[in-house]
């Protein structure tokens, strides 16, 4: 069973303050692997990425030359 609770950013901040060290510890170290879990997941995924091939990095200079070309007449 859960339970959904609101509760304004500047209660739980009052409310981590009031914190035991040790459980202050333990949260804020819980707090920071979810950064980087999510710091993780973006890196991958920009990694795992489709990218250009050097073809079709060449056919796009192309095009932008012909463009610019094009515009300046």
């Amino acid at each position: 069973m859960q339970a959904e609770v609101n509760i304004e950013f500047e209660q739980l901040v009052q409310l981590a303050k009031k914190l035991p060290s040790n459980q202050w510890k333990k949260l804020k170290k819980e707090v920071e692997e979810k950064e980087c879990a999510e710091s993780e997941d973006l890196v991958s995924l920009l990694l795992s990425a489709p990218t250009y091939s050097k073809k079709q990095l060449n056919e796009i200079a192309k095009t932008r030359k012909a463009i610019n070309q094009w515009r300046t007449k």
